[in-house]
């Protein structure tokens, strides 16, 4: 037989058990050092080396080649290694103690205004088209149910009028609206800015943006193009509102009850 007389005395079952552990903890290895292509090596809030990079090493640099022509990524050697100096300071020399703003939080990008340093160029779908388009320039798309939002008057977290919504803006593949486009003057001004849809409630008269004040309105993070907007504008404007959440107002900033 072959058990017998190939393989003698050695044990089959525990040669194929100690194989598949073997076999999971080298995917485990592989797992996690591909997880750590961004992000790594570890730093810490000051931007030093952080003394404990954990125990798997940072992985050798991999190239990926990006669809629709956009070039190539290599990380994690790719990244985007200087890091600005934020204008926040330690409250204490304990670990782990909080930072608090040095400087104007909303312009300087830190806290819930911090944003990532995504790339300069708009979202594709899966056909290379871009993602997010205004309304007006989307024939085939029309406002069928809810409050219309164009024309009504947008009304900031303190009750100021500071502008009115022209348009809207729509992720084409998965036909949601993401962003309001407002005119920053009521009278008609042309000079416009973006508000994510998700901070914007939608009334029967107005539109309400909490999370500013009418003094936030003029810092709000423009766009290049009028009929697209890339993976960096979205980032920061959307930091810029989530800033607002709990810097407009510096009484935001002090305990709640």
């Amino acid at each position: 037989m072959v058990g017998t007389e190939f393989f003698g005395n050695f044990d089959l079952a525990s040669a194929a058990i100690w194989g598949f552990w073997i076999f999971f903890a080298l995917l485990v290895f592989y797992l996690q050092t591909e997880n750590m292509r961004e992000g790594y090596p570890l730093e810490t809030d000051d931007g030093a080396p952080a003394p404990n990079q954990g125990p798997f090493p940072v992985p050798k640099d991999k190239t990926f080649v990006l669809p629709h022509g956009r070039g190539e990524v290599t990380v994690p050697s790719g990244q985007h290694p200087d890091r600005p100096v934020l204008a926040l300071q330690r409250t204490s020399k304990a670990a782990g103690s909080p930072y608090v703003p040095t400087g104007d939080p909303m312009m300087d990008g830190v806290g819930p205004a911090s944003w990532a340093p995504r790339r300069d160029v708009p979202e594709l779908d899966a056909h290379g088209h871009v993602k997010i388009k205004p309304m007006t320039s989307l024939p085939d798309f029309a406002f069928s149910a809810g409050t219309d939002p164009r024309g009504k008057p947008v009304v900031t977290g303190d009750g100021e009028v500071v502008g009115r919504v022209i348009d809207m803006w729509v992720d084409v593949p998965e036909q949601l609206v993401r962003y309001l486009t407002m005119d920053v003057n009521p009278e008609g001004s042309g000079q416009t800015r973006l508000i994510p849809i998700n901070f914007a409630r939608i009334k029967s008269d107005r539109v309400v943006v909490r999370s500013l004040y009418a003094h936030n309105i003029a810092g709000i993070p423009g766009i290049k193009n009028s009929e697209e907007v890339t993976l960096l504008e979205e980032e920061k404007v959307m930091a810029y509102f989530g800033g607002g959440t709990l810097y407009a107002d510096p009484a935001r900033i002090e305990p709640q009850i």
